[in-house]
């Protein structure tokens, strides 16, 4: 495989995961005040993922790819609310284990990251699109 088209193809694959990444980051801040439905019940627990790289056999190339989905498994918060329907007989409801600052600041990497490769392509295709312009003058 040619450089440029490799490049193309790395950068898709970062464009993959970092979309993977700002869906899970958009749901976990969605569901950051999501308890449960019952008294005492668990509430909304965030969700994770780890990167992985995968070695693509037909171009030789590595690509990034979402190796694992998971979920943050540290203990939820619990506040003082009465009145809420998923309070259990002392008042107190199980809040979800999501910071949405933290989520704010992966947000704000992923979309960099995203950008980033983005810009890659573009860049590649502007210069496999001046390649064929000096081809076609020199003919």
């Amino acid at each position: 495989m040619d450089p440029l088209s490799a490049s193309m193809k790395i950068a898709g694959s970062g464009l993959e995961t970092q979309a993977t990444r700002l869906r899970i980051v958009s749901e976990n801040i969605a569901n950051a005040r999501s308890t449960g439905d019952t008294p005492g019940a668990d509430p909304y627990r965030r969700k994770t993922l780890t990167f992985g790289s995968e070695l693509d056999r037909a171009t030789g190339v590595t690509l990034a790819t979402v190796k694992k989905l998971g979920v943050d498994k540290s203990k939820f918060t619990e506040e003082y609310e009465p009145g809420n329907p998923a309070a259990d007989e002392r008042g107190i409801v199980k809040v979800p284990n999501v910071n949405v600052l933290i989520e704010m600041a992966d947000m704000r990497e992923a979309n960099r990251s995203y950008d980033a490769n983005l810009q890659t392509i573009k860049q590649t295709r502007d210069l496999i699109s001046a390649t064929l312009d000096l081809l076609k003058a020199s003919q």
